[in-house]
C-alpha cells in the first residue's frame, strides 16, 4: 500500500491505505503523519528493521509527498527495478533452399513477367518462412545457376537476371533489401555433370535440369 501513495491524496485516502498515523499529532491542521513499519530483510519473520515513514500535507490537507527516514528503509520498501537480461540471438547454421529454375520461370525466361504462378507463390512463401523462423537476419544470398547449354556470356547473364528477380520478389514480400544480395554463377557450379551430349535434345535438357536452379542461402538467428 505504501507504493500506492501519490501526491494529491486526501487524508481519507491515505488512511484507507495506511491506517491512522502511529503518533498522536493533534486533530486539526496537522501537516505531518508519521508511521512505523516493520520491513522484512530476510526470509524469517524475525529478520526485519523498523522504519519511520512520514506523509506531509498542504493547507488543503492534500499529501505533498512522503519520505522514509533512512535510505535503507527506502530501498527495502521500493527496491530498484531489475532490468531483464537481454536475449542473445542464437545463431543458426546457414540454411540453403534450392529452387528449380524450370519450376520458377517460363522456358528461357528470367524477368518478373516470366515467373510461373507456382514459382511466384513459392518465393512468397519462402519469404514468409524466413520472417517467421529468423528473428535476426544477417544476410540472404540468392544465387542463379544454369546448365552448360549455350555460351558462357549468355548463361552468366541469364543466371544473374534470375537471381535478381528472385531477390526483388523476396524484398516485395517483406525481406529487408539491404540484407539480400543476388549473384549469377552461370554454368560454373553444376550439381550433375555426367549427362552425355552437346546438342540440346529433350533427353539432355531433362538430364541437366538439376543444374538450372536458384539457391537461397539464409544466415541469421532466433
Amino acid at each position: 500500500n505504501v507504493r500506492k501513495m501519490a501526491p494529491g491524496m486526501g487524508k481519507d485516502q491515505v488512511r484507507e491505505l495506511l491506517g491512522w498515523p502511529h503518533f498522536s499529532e493533534g486533530l486539526w491542521g496537522v501537516r505531518e503523519w508519521n508511521y512505523l513499519f516493520h520491513l522484512r530483510t530476510g526470509k524469517t519473520p524475525s529478520d526485519y528493521v523498523t522504519c519511520q515513514y512520514m506523509v506531509r500535507y498542504d493547507d488543503a490537507e492534500l499529501a505533498t509527498g512522503a519520505w522514509w527516514k533512512t535510505d535503507e528503509c527506502a530501498a527495502l520498501a521500493n527496491p530498484p527495478a531489475v532490468a531483464p537480461i537481454p536475449a542473445v540471438p542464437t545463431l543458426m547454421p546457414p540454411q540453403k533452399v534450392s529452387l528449380s529454375a524450370d519450376g520458377l520461370f517460363r522456358f528461357d525466361g528470367a524477368g518478373a513477367d516470366d515467373l510461373l504462378p507456382d514459382g511466384r507463390e513459392r518465393i512468397v512463401q519462402l519469404a514468409a518462412d524466413i520472417r517467421a523462423n529468423f528473428k535476426v537476419l544477417h544476410y540472404i544470398t540468392v544465387t542463379g545457376h544454369t546448365d552448360r547449354l549455350g555460351t558462357d556470356t549468355y548463361n552468366q547473364a541469364l543466371s544473374q537476371a534470375r537471381a535478381n528477380t528472385v531477390r526483388d520478389l523476396l524484398v516485395q514480400a517483406g525481406i529487408d533489401r539491404a540484407k539480400v544480395r543476388a549473384v549469377g554463377m552461370g554454368k560454373r557450379q553444376p550439381v550433375v555433370s555426367d549427362c552425355a551430349g552437346t546438342v540440346a535434345t529433350p533427353a539432355l535438357v531433362k538430364c541437366l535440369q538439376p543444374n538450372r536452379r536458384v539457391e537461397v542461402e539464409v544466415q541469421g538467428g532466433n
